[in-house]
């Protein structure tokens, strides 16, 4: 098939970039590759300009503190923030709603302060109600705003993450979603897309209603995150064991960057097979932390973080539409506290000083750190001790018992936790079962239970000639029905841990509830029947009695021990120690 020049021409002036792209991708759909019925036609795909494929894109919230929802956002903070941003080189900036408080701010400071920055709009939706009040409000005000500010506002995108299987606390539903897209693409003249994770765009389960989604978009916003994917998938190997410590920090961040290809592989080539092999793909979401705040370790690092950043920019220059992502939106600018435990992505802390990945750029204030690519982090296997030889191994105990051994690094109580602790614990003097005090312990149940702890995070004990042994500790309480007592072994860090909890009830290994002091005794081997991978670990991790942190647990998780109500009577527990015989 032949193609004239002033096609050629036509859509250079019209679209851009991807113009060219499409008409060259038109024919190959012309042999068998087109759009599948019902769908936008190639040709009507509103393509992405080229100031959006060229720029550098980020992620932005002008949110500082702690606490969004009592925030009042300021239009000197936003111009500070473009400008720090614009001179670190990021002139696209991804905005996730279109609220009044911050994003029209936003387009404002934009306009005003006449800022070399284009935007990818977003809209915040939510689940569906009745009547639609919030997602019609946001829509409206979407729509204003991508005309308004059209100049400024490259694209929009409807919704963010609202159809993947794993968010079970907002989920939109994709017939709603198409609705929701169809209106505000019939309104306004930019682009139209949904952001998503990945696995929804390539259909992962089968069951998604992916091409639902593709028929009413212009372009596909994948989100894919390597880190996030190794605590709760474990679907790559970041821990690179075969290869030498000195090369497995970028042994590392080369898987990362591989297991980012291959989720856009997977987008691509179930979009190819569908008849979709012409719709531009962008990774709308992908970054890597600067510190670790949800489990990371040996991962999340300043070093690392610019590691991936360099290997994304690499993947992104030479992409092409069926081997890459056209654009990448990083996530993202700066930290934000009122995250939580999903802060510190920021390429800038919070206080808006520059990372290390940014160290570089001329004229950003840096955070005071020194680094070099060498300070990288990587995996270090746990080295394990010696077994311990002794024939009692005391956890907690005043009185003194010849031939005892201790554990070798400091040990801490910690409630486990759910928006807040379910337990607390503290001394007591009022109560002991030896000595003169015991740990007073008191659930704080949430809707699933509770749970308490006591070891170390960064000392495991070798306790593989207790197999045969026993744990034991005294105990006083009125606690109603079954309680779980164990202990774990492994590191949740490194993707090893092991929950070893076994539920007991009145009676049993000399358990009591009647409000007096009781010697309980357990046979190690009767709660290491129970070991189990512990929460987002990976299936394959087994009991390891040769690496045990925590070497004491109590708890109630009720679809375990089957009660059902939320008793918050106290625990009085002493005299912990595991013994051989």
């Amino acid at each position: 098939m032949k193609i004239s020049m002033i096609s050629w021409l036509s859509a250079w002036r019209k679209y851009g970039l991807l113009g060219l792209l499409l008409v060259s991708l038109s024919l190959v759909s012309g042999c068998g590759g087109g759009v599948v019925p019902g769908a936008i036609d190639a040709s009507s795909l509103r393509a992405l300009p080229t100031a959006f494929l060229e720029r550098q894109a980020i992620a932005y919230s002008p949110y500082r503190s702690s606490n969004r929802d009592t925030e009042t956002v300021s239009k000197a903070n936003i111009q500070q923030d473009l400008q720090l941003l614009i001179a670190a080189g990021y002139k696209l900036i991804r905005v996730f709603g279109s609220a009044d408080a911050d994003t029209k701010k936003v387009l404002e400071v934009i306009q005003e302060q006449n800022l070399d920055m284009k935007v990818m709009l977003g809209l915040w939706m939510s689940p569906k109600t009745s009547p639609d009040t919030a997602n019609q409000q946001e829509i409206a005000r979407g729509v204003t705003l991508a005309n308004v500010y059209a100049n400024i506002v490259l694209a929009v995108s409807v919704g963010n993450e609202t159809m993947v299987d794993w968010n079970t606390w907002a989920p939109v539903a994709p017939a709603d979603m198409v609705s929701y897209i169809k209106t505000v693409r019939a309104q306004v003249p930019q682009p139209v897309t949904t952001d998503d994770n990945w696995a929804f765009f390539a259909n992962s389960t089968g069951s998604y209603k992916t091409l639902d989604i593709l028929k009413v978009i212009d372009f596909v916003s994948m989100h894919t995150y390597a880190l996030a994917d190794s605590i709760f998938l474990n679907n790559w190997d970041w821990q690179q064991t075969s290869v030498a410590s000195a090369s497995r920090a970028t042994a590392m961040m080369d898987a990362a960057i591989q297991s980012t290809k291959q989720d856009f592989a997977k987008v691509r080539t179930y979009m190819s097979n569908n008849g979709f092999a012409v719709m531009p793909i962008i990774v709308g979401e992908t970054g890597w932390k600067a510190e670790a705040s949800n489990g990371e370790n040996y991962r999340a690092h300043p070093v690392n973080q610019k590691m991936f950043l360099d290997r994304l920019k690499t993947w992104k220059t030479a992409s092409t539409l069926s081997t890459g992502p056209l654009n990448v939106v990083y996530f993202e600018a700066f930290d934000e506290p009122w995250k939580g435990s999903d802060d510190k992505w920021g390429l800038f802390t919070v206080d808006r000083k520059a990372r290390y990945a940014l160290q570089s750029i001329a004229g950003l204030t840096t955070d005071g750190t020194s680094f070099s690519d060498a300070d990288a982090v990587y995996y270090v296997p746990p080295s394990t001790g010696s077994a311990i030889t002794a024939n009692r191994f005391t956890v907690l105990s005043e009185t003194a018992v010849a031939g005892e051994a201790f554990p070798a690094g400091a040990l801490t109580w910690n409630g486990w936790q759910d928006a807040g602790a379910t337990a607390y614990a503290g001394e007591s003097t009022a109560e002991f079962g030896e000595g003169t005090k015991s740990i007073e312990i008191a659930p704080a149940p949430k809707a699933w239970g509770w749970g308490m702890t006591y070891g170390s995070a960064s000392s495991f004990e070798n306790l593989s000639n207790f197999t045969s042994g026993y744990l034991k500790f005294r105990v006083k309480t009125t606690y109603p029905g079954q309680i779980e007592v164990g202990f774990l072994t492994g590191d949740p860090t490194r993707n090893t841990a092991s929950d070893v909890y076994l539920p007991i009830q009145p009676g049993q290994y000399g358990y009591k509830n009647d409000g007096t002091w009781t010697q309980v005794s357990i046979p190690i081997s009767a709660i290491a029947a129970k070991a189990a991978p512990a929460y987002n670990q990976p299936s394959t991790v087994t009991l390891n009695m040769a690496s045990v942190g925590t070497l004491f647990v109590i708890a109630d998780r009720y679809i375990k021990t089957g009660n059902t109500a939320g008793a918050t009577q106290k625990f009085w527990v002493d005299d912990i120690h595991w013994t051989r015989n």
